[in-house]
């Protein structure tokens, strides 16, 4: 079942203009005005390397001992 709307031709031709201009820099989207778009993200970019160093020790920890016995 085909549940899609339907476009007269006048609004498809209005819908490929608009996705075929450039992005406008100097007026942004309404969404990115929204404060929450900007907040930082409260430090938690540590949490993927810190999270790769202890994969990676655990693992290095578990060759050594497995090629020592």
């Amino acid at each position: 079942m085909d549940t899609r709307e339907s476009k007269t031709p006048d609004e498809e031709l209005e819908h490929l203009h608009e996705v075929s201009q450039p992005e406008d820099y100097d007026h942004p989207e309404p969404d990115e005005d929204q404060p929450e778009a900007r907040e930082p993200d409260h430090g938690m970019a540590w949490l993927l390397p810190a999270l790769i160093v202890v994969v990676a020790v655990v693992v290095i920890g578990m060759l050594v001992v497995g090629l020592s016995g």
